[in-house]
């Protein structure tokens, strides 16, 4: 059917090094099958075949970003599948979420994920990966803890890895292989510590004039920028209002 010239339905499989890409027409008969390599001359080649401003669909899994900005530079109407609605369409006896997806745009049924716009991605980038941070940082505290507990030891401070906390570690008397271990962890939270607070700083400055972030900072336990600090030592914090000394505190 290389001369239907009516509005194409593209369904996109994405992988991380090649793609499956499907035309089909509005009746949903299929016009043709390519598999490309990942790249995005390759990509807006194929969607030159589906003719002006077709319908595209692809899940939001590995590498959407760059396809959907792709795409939609090229003029498609691009639809970001929801992973979880696409799953739950469960009619067939063979399962393809590609297919569902391409047929569900049809039907005006599909179950439509947001795709925010690049600035948004970008800030969504600085937290996560800011959180990431944070997890593996809790990790490493978390197998101090086990060490002391294998010693029998308990530090009775509110925070092991405050000024105080860590004062009092230095006194606890370890077997060589647990104190190595103890000082290694430490060494690994102060290098978490100075990344994540780069992330933290980031963020707050995207932030800062937004109504919802400056809320956040109102709850119980979420201190307002002003009063971070760059390290986990007693340091002076600068900004306003006028400097403090504080210790960092944050999991």
């Amino acid at each position: 059917m290389s001369e239907y010239d009516g509005k194409q339905f593209v369904g996109i499989d994405l992988h991380r090094k090649r793609s499956v890409i499907v035309r089909q027409t509005d009746s949903g008969e299929q016009l043709a099958v390519a598999r490309i390599v990942n790249d995005p001359a390759s990509l807006a080649l194929q969607l030159e075949k589906a003719g002006e401003h077709p319908e595209v669909v692809l899940e939001a899994t590995y590498g959407w970003y760059s396809a959907a900005d792709t795409l939609q530079a090229a003029g498609a109407t691009v639809h970001l599948a929801h992973l979880l609605g696409v799953r739950g369409f469960r009619y067939r006896r063979v399962k393809n979420d590609v297919r569902d997806a391409r047929d569900l745009l049809r039907m005006n049924r599909l179950p439509e994920a947001w795709i925010a716009p690049p600035a948004t991605r970008e800030l969504r980038e600085l937290v996560r990966y800011r959180a990431k941070l944070v997890a593996l940082r809790s990790g490493l505290k978390a197998q101090v803890h086990s060490v002391l507990a294998k010693a029998g030891v308990l530090i009775p401070v509110s925070d092991l890895f405050g000024v105080e906390g860590r004062e009092r570690l230095t006194q606890v008397p370890l077997g060589v292989a647990y104190a190595q271990r103890v000082m290694s962890l430490l060494e690994l939270i102060d290098v978490l510590d100075a990344h994540e607070g780069r992330f933290f700083d980031r963020i707050a400055a995207e932030l800062r004039g937004h109504p919802g972030y400056r809320a956040i900072q109102e709850l119980p336990g979420s201190a307002p920028p002003w009063r971070r600090c760059s390290s986990r030592r007693s340091v002076t914090c600068t900004g306003s209002p006028p400097p403090v000394t504080c210790v960092r505190g944050r999991a």
